[in-house]
C-alpha cells in the first residue's frame, strides 16, 4: 500500500484522534492544580512526532515506560497509571 492509499484509509481517524488529544490537553490546562508526570510524559511523547526519523511508535512508547531494571519492593498503587512516575 502506498502513502496516498494509507492516507485515504486512515487520515480521518488520525485527525479525529489529534483533535481529541488537543481537547483533552485544553481541559487539563484550564483545570486548577499542578500537572503531574503523566501530562509531562504525554507532552514529551508528542514532541517525538515532530521528528522525521522512523520509529515513532517505539520512541513514544518509551516516553511512558519505566526504564529501571530492578523490580520494586511493592506497587505504588492498586493499578497501572499509564506512565512512569520516575519513582521506583
Amino acid at each position: 500500500m502506498n502513502r496516498s492509499q494509507l492516507l485515504d484509509l486512515y487520515f480521518l481517524e488520525a485527525r479525529a484522534r489529534v483533535i481529541d488529544l488537543a481537547a483533552f490537553m485544553d481541559r487539563v490546562n484550564r483545570a486548577e492544580g499542578e500537572v503531574d508526570f503523566r501530562y509531562q510524559a504525554l507532552k514529551q511523547a508528542i514532541t517525538e512526532l515532530q521528528s522525521d526519523d522512523a520509529g515513532y511508535a517505539r520512541r513514544v512508547l518509551l516516553k511512558f515506560s519505566d526504564p529501571t531494571i530492578e523490580p520494586s519492593e511493592k506497587a505504588a498503587g492498586k493499578s497501572a497509571c499509564g506512565a512512569w512516575s520516575g519513582i521506583s
